[in-house]
């Protein structure tokens, strides 16, 4: 079988798949206030065309998916697919990322379909702040979402808490209790500026660990969990785990294992590059599975060494990518 490896040596396992630039929140690092033009329907990928791509890649050694938005959970038939994705052979790991607010209804459905566990964005744990940075959201129903996860079994839940400075800085020892009274991993990501005029928020991660041991000692757990570049610890008689990851002050591209596909059918080689590889257009004028496989692998060559977070025109609406 062939593998997927770029010119560094590193070997490409993971793909993380936006279904939809759509979401049912409007959160102020992910969007602007005004929100953002969606892109037309029959530029979405069909999701006969996502399995279409998706099964080219298992022949590639992907082995582990998460489906991410905008918000997943707002595109018609996710739970179809899911079961979909479920059924193809090869797949080892299968997760989705969520704002968390539609999981009541839904994370039975999801995890019947064969989807093995989700992480949630979730950045306060007070309602007023969750309203304001979600501009309108109700926290409540995301907190509804995280206990209809973990009463499901869509174990680990995990929390995706993006820190900043003067905003939820004051909740860290917040969410870090949540492990002593949940099996929840609560993992504390660094912020990644799009603008001059947010690099005020960042916060990094040393910042954080301070903080965190302030509570009690903190264990560092070499087990992963999951695909992910999360550093993991664990206090003394806690049922959760505690991650951080830290794109800013630590680096983790030489260990890079992914590629991102967009919701138009863009394969992002680098979320902290502007490179990309249109997959939509050579699929739509008949391209076959062989074209399909050099494509991709000629494109892999071009993946970046490392990311160019902060340099002018890089970022992407977090919105569009799922992060």
């Amino acid at each position: 079988m062939r593998k997927l490896k770029d010119q560094f040596g590193r070997k490409i396992e993971y793909l993380r798949l936006s279904i939809t630039d759509r979401c049912n929140l409007r959160c102020k690092y992910c969007m602007p206030a005004e929100g953002v033009k969606s892109i037309p329907h029959d530029e979405i990928l069909r999701y006969e065309e996502y399995l279409r791509i998706i099964g080219v890649l298992i022949q590639l050694g992907i082995r582990k998916i998460r489906i991410t938005g905008g918000e997943p959970t707002v595109r018609k038939g996710i739970v179809g697919f899911i079961r979909a994705l479920h059924h193809l052979p090869g797949i080892e790991d299968l997760a989705m990322t969520t704002n968390g607010t539609l999981l009541d209804k839904l994370a039975l459905h999801l995890k019947d379909a064969g989807l093995n566990r989700v992480n949630i964005s979730l950045d306060t744990l007070k309602p007023e702040k969750y309203r304001e940075i979600t501009r309108g959201g109700d926290f409540s129903k995301c907190w509804a979402g995280i206990q209809a996860a973990i009463q499901t079994g869509l174990n680990p839940v995990k929390l995706n808490v993006v820190v900043q400075r003067g905003f939820n800085t004051d909740e860290i020892l917040d969410f870090a209790r949540l492990t002593f009274e949940q099996s929840i991993h609560v993992r504390f990501i660094e912020f990644m500026s799009k603008e001059a005029a947010s690099e005020s928020l960042f916060f990094s991660n040393n910042e954080t660990l301070k903080i965190l041991k302030e509570l009690a000692p903190l264990e560092k757990i070499s087990k992963e969990f999951g695909a992910g570049p999360a550093r993991y610890f664990q206090y003394k008689g806690a049922k959760g785990k505690i991650g951080l990851i830290s794109p800013i002050s630590h680096q983790f591209c030489a260990s890079c294992n992914r590629i991102r596909l967009t919701a138009e059918g863009k394969l992002l080689l680098c979320l902290g590059s502007d490179r990309y590889l249109d997959l939509k257009t050579p699929l739509r004028h008949g391209i076959s599975d062989e074209e399909l496989i050099d494509l991709i692998n000629n494109a892999l060559q071009e993946k970046p060494q490392g990311h160019q977070f902060g340099r002018k025109g890089i970022m992407r609406l977090m919105s569009s990518i799922g992060g």
